[in-house]
């Protein structure tokens, strides 16, 4: 049973997710092909475009042609011909935000979890799961990165700068993040002039929520 049928999906519903997951392209960056297989499946039964290599050249050339457009990236730290260090996974982080691409990168990491991950994030990763992770925590995080992605893209479009990441790595995983949504959420309810309606709206969540994330981060229709 998939993701989508614990949750008693119908099959129109099933149709929608997949019409607009198939929006997106991911690339899948993983040496181990049993695993490599696994997750490529539980990607495109939602709907995803997965290309998949298993090394760092490979997830370059990848990255680096002009006919193809990345939302996101899984990437395994752990990557050969240096399998057993993260090395070879940290350094696609560094070329690819080098190279000033928008992919959102998610990493997967079972070494040294703590010290990996931030490593990863003070590199310029989005996100990072451990190792085993579950088809749920994995498409969580994919859908969470995709969000971000592509209200990047249309904050560009409008002329706003990326979002910039400025917490501290000291300060630890969950304020780095949190720092983003906090950018995010700002950003919107300014350009939207505090329209909780039309910046639920651009950032694809409830009304409610923006609620939330106004007191959790202290947003007041004031601030300037």
């Amino acid at each position: 049973m998939t993701e989508l049928q614990k949750q008693n999906l119908t099959d129109t519903d099933l149709e929608e997710i997949k019409a607009k997951n198939s929006k997106f392209t991911i690339l899948l960056v993983e040496d181990d092909p049993a695993l490599r297989g696994v997750l490529c499946s539980t990607l495109e039964i939602q709907g995803f475009n997965v290309m998949e290599t298993d090394s760092r050249k490979g997830a370059m050339e990848i990255l680096n042609d002009e006919n193809t457009f990345i939302n996101t990236m899984i990437l395994d730290l752990g990557l050969p011909p240096k399998a057993h260090t993260t090395d070879e996974g940290l350094d696609v982080i560094r070329e690819t935000t080098s190279a000033m691409h928008s992919t959102k990168i998610v990493v997967l990491t079972g070494q040294d979890e703590e010290k990996s991950a931030l490593d990863a994030i003070r590199e310029g990763a989005f996100d990072f799961l451990s190792k085993p992770a579950s088809a749920e925590d994995i498409l969580t995080a994919v859908n969470r990165a995709i969000l971000f992605h592509s209200k990047e893209q249309d904050l560009t479009a409008d002329g706003m700068t990326r979002l910039q990441l400025n917490a501290k790595v000291a300060d630890g995983l969950k304020a780095v993040r949190e720092e983003a949504e906090e950018k995010l959420v700002r950003q919107v309810l300014k350009q939207t002039g505090f329209n909780i309606y039309r910046s639920a709206e651009k950032l694809g969540i409830k009304r409610e929520s923006i609620y939330y994330f106004m007191k959790k981060f202290g947003i007041n229709r004031d601030d300037s």
